[in-house]
């Protein structure tokens, strides 16, 4: 079984409790009516796919119900490290020891 770390609940719960919530760190657009259809389609559906390190969002919907992101490793599936909504994206090349 996967465990995931809520930073809120600062412990290590089952993946159950969990629901992933999309991409992390996805700006808004400053103006949402301005965009052709294309771009908002983009903007709502199209998202980065990365082999390796995945900034994401997560709920912790049988706990705190709280969003939380984390730094997740997409082809082991293990998570490098999960912190508070609103805190700032960390820096991976330091995460990670410089491998990328």
């Amino acid at each position: 079984m996967l465990l995931i770390h809520c930073p809120y609940c600062d412990q290590d719960r089952p993946e159950l409790e969990f629901a992933y919530a999309g991409e992390a760190h996805i700006a808004r657009p400053a103006d949402p009516s301005a965009l052709t259809d294309e771009e908002w389609r983009d903007f709502l559906f199209i998202r980065s796919n990365p082999r390796g390190h995945h900034f994401e969002r997560w709920r912790h919907i049988n706990g705190c119900a709280r969003f939380f992101n984390a730094v997740r490793e997409t082809v082991s599936d293990r998570f490098l490290l999960t912190y508070k909504a609103g805190e700032p994206r960390p820096d991976l090349a330091r995460l990670t020891g410089g491998t990328e």
